[in-house]
């Protein structure tokens, strides 16, 4: 941070890569390989005595595992370091109690990625206005989509550069996502007024001065159809394979139609996610939210087999209804936006901001008749409205009369408390 209104602030910038498919065989051996050298580092961690797991150690025995194992070579040398960097991370944010314990990866169930950990590297230039092209390692000279001014040139400094990137592979492809370092300008204070949301699934988001936010399905009619066509496909090609045989190209194939039609629904969502949270920071100074724990929300009803569970198919479609609509992610992002222009974001109790009116203040059985209609029962109000209307003017009323739980300014989030990190390496 610096002394004259200014900050240091750093974001990522993902883009497409336009890689031949003899480069994406390159790039997957890449990922397989740094996957690969991240469980045997776990492998030694775990066979290694307390004192002897240091830095230089693993950095020695990582440097003999690319001697010994051919297919290791494929990964480059800086990134087999940064693999190294971010195993030691895991285990310093574990034990500071951020997060779980390192674990191996699987093949099937681990994201494909590799580190380009120098910026400088990468020498970065726009080839028109929408493509530009960079240096990928042991890839060679690779064109990706140019959806964002980056840093490069002459407008690179050492306040605004590109750090550094890493190359992802999903459904759709691979991508590079670009880590970017800027000098911005500190916010002043929002001046826009306060607001309370209500999240939810028949209405996404309702604010508590009567504005909603709704989308449509992420797929569109005939993509549904396709997607339920590969779907059953899918299940009948499983259903004849015997136990133990390998999973047919045909299959794999089929595996692959599925996930990218998956991948389009949830990158419109998240578009959606993004365009919309972005007009409510630009619109409002403070927004509340309930704290809602979700991952209880959305858990199963299945129950044991001594007393098996009600309802289990409906409360799987509303469990999958609810992680469709990703609250969490609606609040993570609103909450840097917020910050960034200015303002705060703030938590309040979840339990009966829905049930209660917020005309007279009190919580009548019954009130809520339908899911859109709130209808008083109080003799003295018989206050009417929406139900989503009404349940975010009771969450803003929360936060105006001091049961904030969470007054964010920047990334507020809740931690696990710190434990004593020992004087040697565990």
């Amino acid at each position: 941070m610096s002394d004259h209104g200014l900050e240091t602030r750093q974001f990522g910038h993902r883009a497409r890569l336009a890689l031949a498919p003899a480069l994406a065989l390159k790039a997957d051996d890449q990922a397989h390989a740094a996957r690969t050298m991240w469980n045997l580092l776990h492998a030694w961690w775990q066979m290694m005595p307390k004192e002897k797991r240091t830095l230089a150690n693993a950095d020695a025995a990582i440097r003999q595992a690319r001697k010994d194992i051919d297919f290791l070579a494929a990964l480059p040398a800086q990134a087999a370091q940064a693999v190294l960097k971010t195993y030691f991370q895991a285990w310093k944010n574990r034990w500071d109690g951020r997060a779980d314990a390192p674990n191996f990866k699987a093949r099937f169930r681990t994201a494909m990625t590799v580190d380009i950990p120098q910026g400088r590297d990468l020498n970065i230039t726009r080839v028109h206005r929408r493509w530009g092209m960079a240096n990928v390692p042991k890839l060679g000279r690779i064109r990706f989509r140019w959806t964002k001014d980056l840093p490069v040139g002459k407008k690179a400094n050492a306040e605004n550069r590109i750090t550094g990137a890493r190359l992802v592979k999903d459904a759709l492809g691979w991508h590079i996502a670009f880590r970017v370092q800027t000098l911005e300008p500190q916010p002043e204070p929002h001046q826009g007024p306060e607001t309370g949301i209500d999240v939810g699934i028949t209405v996404p988001l309702a604010l508590s001065d009567g504005e909603t936010y709704g989308h449509g399905e992420w797929l569109t009619v005939r993509e549904q159809a396709r997607l339920l066509d590969l779907e059953q496909r899918a299940a009948r090609r499983k259903k004849h394979r015997k136990p133990g045989e390998r999973t047919s190209r045909r299959l794999h194939h089929t595996y692959d139609q599925i996930a990218g039609l998956r991948a389009k629904a949830k990158r419109r969502a998240s578009d959606w996610q993004h365009k919309t949270t972005t007009k409510i920071a630009d619109t409002y100074g403070t927004v509340v939210v309930e704290a809602l724990t979700i991952t209880n929300m959305v858990r199963s009803a299945k129950g044991t087999v001594d007393e098996p569970g009600k309802n289990v198919a409906q409360k799987s479609g509303l469990n999958r209804s609810i992680s469709g609509e990703a609250w969490g992610r609606t609040v993570t992002l609103l909450t840097y936006k917020l910050a960034r222009r200015g303002g705060t974001l703030a938590k309040v109790p979840a339990p009966n901001t829905s049930r209660r009116c917020s005309a007279c203040g009190f919580t009548t059985p019954g009130s809520r008749e339908t899911q859109a209609l709130f209808v008083c029962k109080n003799p003295d109000c018989g206050w009417t409205g929406n139900a989503d209307h009404n349940a975010a003017r009771n969450i803003l009323h929360l936060y105006r009369i001091g049961h904030a739980l969470i007054p964010a300014a920047g990334r507020a989030v809740a931690r696990r408390a710190k434990r004593v990190k020992p004087a040697t390496a565990r």
